[in-house]
């Protein structure tokens, strides 16, 4: 194929000087932005921002990077899977290369990078915006997934020898976004670093931990032993409480361990039965929060219809919804469950849970989401899928 200055000197006549195309790095970011909303997989993606270095400043400013999150589903990250690849480092920081897995297009190999020395030494915290969160004896580290690339916040305020376990790390905004904060959960405090200020915030709890902390309806949500709380950050660090009543006039959750995901105008309640009959071991079923009432209801979702969900062993990996996942060849009505050993298992939503189960499926694998110092497989959507003022 020939370059567009090329194909000009063939035409017989060359255009005014002011809007001759010196080459393909040279295309109008109007019309690379068109190139862009024609991508339909991650390669496509990989392989346009790898073109040049204009090229990738196109999709950088692509006002709608987002967008990429409805149509491709999140990648599965393998930290335990090593894949062959050209040694690399970030600064003086050795990268591992760890498989990835994309369920549009399983056949291609996928890999990430991540710092060895992050993997051994760091205590995984969570994952939010395609970074993960680390930390270690009040030192924190936000991480790229696929690039290796580092922020390091100031230091937690701990005594010096305390060493806190950390039980969850979001970014409420982009790395890059001048509005993003980076908050903290220990099993006393609540801490928030305004991303590029040199201090924290700190909010003692008044019962517990926090154990997750999701957007919804533009609103922080943090989960504190089943309860939900608001959760604001300005002009001060505050909690209040949400009322609500569990199903089937229960006083308090029935679930040992559930999680909390966003899926569509709908804010989730989700964890599993075991089952002790043939068929699928364990029964999954979700229930959505009602805030139309006071107190707000959970209510039963008999079938989650078009959505898909997704979620990992670790209890600080974000889960992810889905919607029309037959697009790319999955399932509605599934819930995709990122296993240590086993890529995956697939398990369908309430009724559908004996229909969907593969009964092949290796016998010892662990459903229950726990808390590990080890960073286990997780979903992820990539950093430059995002946008300033987009959700988790």
């Amino acid at each position: 194929m020939q370059s567009p200055s090329k194909v000009s000197e063939a035409s017989g006549s060359a255009p005014p000087a002011t809007s001759v195309i010196e080459g393909w790095a040279e295309l109008p970011e109007g019309l690379l932005h068109s190139i862009v909303a024609l991508l339909g997989s991650f390669l496509d993606l990989l392989a346009f921002t790898g073109t040049c270095h204009s090229w990738r400043a196109a999709f950088s400013s692509y006002p709608s990077k987002s967008n990429f999150r409805t149509i491709l589903p999140p990648l599965l990250v393998r930290p335990n899977v090593r894949v062959k690849a050209p040694s690399s480092s970030n600064g003086h920081r050795k990268l591992r290369s760890c498989e990835v897995i994309d369920l549009a297009n399983r056949n291609t190999p996928l890999r990430c990078q991540i710092p060895q020395e992050t993997l051994q030494r760091m205590h995984f915290a969570g994952s939010s915006h395609g970074q993960l969160i680390c930390c270690r004896r009040g030192y924190c580290l936000v991480v790229d997934v696929f690039t290796g690339a580092e922020v390091s916040p100031p230091r937690l305020p701990f005594s010096e020898n305390c060493d806190e376990f950390y039980y969850c790390g979001i970014l409420t905004a982009p790395i890059t976004s001048p509005n993003s904060h980076l908050i903290i959960s220990t099993q006393s405090s609540l801490f928030d670093w305004p991303v590029g200020s040199d201090s924290w915030s700190e909010l003692k709890l008044p019962v517990n931990r926090v154990d997750q902390i999701v957007e919804f309806n533009g609103q922080l949500i943090a989960v504190i032993e089943y309860s939900l709380y608001t959760l604001q950050l300005a002009p001060i660090l505050r909690l209040e409480k949400i009322k609500t009543l569990w199903w089937d006039n229960m006083n308090e959750c029935p679930y040992m361990r559930p999680w909390f995901v966003v899926c569509g105008d709908m804010l989730l309640i989700v964890d599993h039965y075991i089952s002790f009959s043939f068929g699928a071991p364990v029964l999954y079923r979700p229930y959505r929060l009602d805030m139309s009432t006071k107190p707000a209801k959970w209510v039963e979702v008999k079938k989650l219809e078009n959505w898909a969900l997704f979620i990992g062993g670790d209890a600080r990996s974000p889960p992810f919804s889905f919607k029309n996942p037959e697009r790319w060849g999955g399932r509605s009505n599934c819930l995709y469950y990122a296993h240590y050993s086993q890529p995956l298992s697939l398990h369908g939503l309430g009724d559908d849970a004996d229909a969907v189960w593969d009964p092949n499926t290796d016998d010892n694998l662990v459903f229950k989401r726990n808390w590990y110092r080890q960073l286990q497989a997780l979903w992820v959507y990539p950093s430059m899928f995002y946008s300033e003022g987009d959700g988790q």
